[in-house]
């Protein structure tokens, strides 16, 4: 297993993309470009041994499952797939890994609209964190996708399907259906989105791993009420190990005084001063989206508009003068 991560460990240079790497004793995790997913399971569990936590980004599948038989052996498929949320980057190789090995999806009852076909997530608000990521998300794919009767509720027990001695916590925030996981026996917690250790605002952080416990990814955020409750249950745990969506698995005491620093402060340093669901969340319930605040002004976009119509009449009035001159040419 590798040494312990902590707030001052190694370069990010050191993390290996594209296969598993050991967090604690039946947990690993892939980093597939800016987002991780995990294997629950012990190495060589062979087939129906172990779980999938999360999906990764689009086209990842071939990765994924290099990955899975280098820790589980040829044609290892997983007992089930457990979801933390169905952003994006969480469910790219989703239905297509789900569909090959045959396997149920497990989610919270408030994800299902955005997993079925149903509903789409509301728009992000690229207004709140700063950074090519928030810039970037204004593209970001909504959802939703279609796993048919492949998904299912997880258990009202909290217990986690494939994974004894696990459960799951509900942590809505970031998304309505967020859900955690939590091992008692060595109080390992698989975060999700709760709060994450790299600033996935940041492009530059994203892609460089670099550390820092954060808040969830602000613009996909859009109840942060919600968020900061979260994230405070999650803290009382005590985790000893962090293991998030976003960044590179944390433990130790530096880990747990960050994340009381974020807990303690939350609506200082993690909520935005301003945004779309700052003021007013929006709402959800089993079908979907309810109701969903309005816009917020949008500075970037108005002066990239307003770039482009001035470029656009510069490139109209060039023409017309060129065209101008060829007639004056032809005189």
């Amino acid at each position: 297993m590798d040494r312990e991560v902590t707030l001052q460990d190694a370069a990010p240079s050191r993390l290996a993309r594209g296969h598993a790497r050991e967090v604690a004793p039946g947990l690993a995790y892939m980093l597939d470009r800016i987002v991780n997913l995990y294997f629950v399971g012990e190495p060589g569990a062979g087939d129906g041994g172990w779980v999938l936590v999360d999906a990764g980004l689009p086209g990842s599948a071939p990765a994924i499952v290099a990955a899975v038989e280098e820790r589980f052996g040829a044609g290892a498929r997983p007992s089930a797939i457990v979801l933390t949320h169905g952003h994006f980057d969480h469910v790219g190789a989703l239905k297509t890994l789900a569909e090959r090995w045959d396997v149920p999806v497990y989610a919270h009852e408030l994800e299902l609209p955005y997993l079925t076909g149903r509903a789409s997530y509301p728009p992000p608000d690229p207004t709140v964190g700063g950074g090519g990521m928030a810039f970037m998300s204004r593209a970001f794919p909504r959802g939703p996708i279609d796993l048919g009767p492949r998904v299912r509720v997880l258990p009202p027990d909290d217990t986690v399907p494939g994974m004894p001695g696990w459960r799951w916590i509900h942590t809505p925030g970031h998304a309505p259906g967020h859900v955690s996981l939590f091992r008692d026996g060595d109080r390992t917690l698989i975060a999700g989105d709760a709060f994450v250790t790299t600033k996935q605002e940041s492009l530059y952080s994203a892609l460089t791993q670099r550390r820092e416990i954060n808040g969830p990814p602000a613009y996909f955020t859009q109840n942060w009420d919600d968020a900061r409750d979260s994230v405070q249950r999650l803290v009382a745990l005590r985790p000893a190990v962090a293991a998030t969506g976003h960044g590179v698995p944390m433990r130790g005491d530096e880990m747990l005084q960050a994340l009381d620093r974020l807990a303690r402060d939350f609506d200082e340093v993690a909520r935005p001063s301003h945004g779309r669901y700052v003021r007013q969340p929006a709402l959800f319930d089993e079908r979907g989206v309810v109701t969903i605040p309005p816009p917020v002004p949008d500075n970037l976009a108005r002066t990239l508009t307003g770039v482009a119509a001035v470029v656009a009449a510069g490139y109209a009035f060039s023409a017309l003068r060129r065209r101008g001159e060829g007639k004056e040419s032809r005189m």
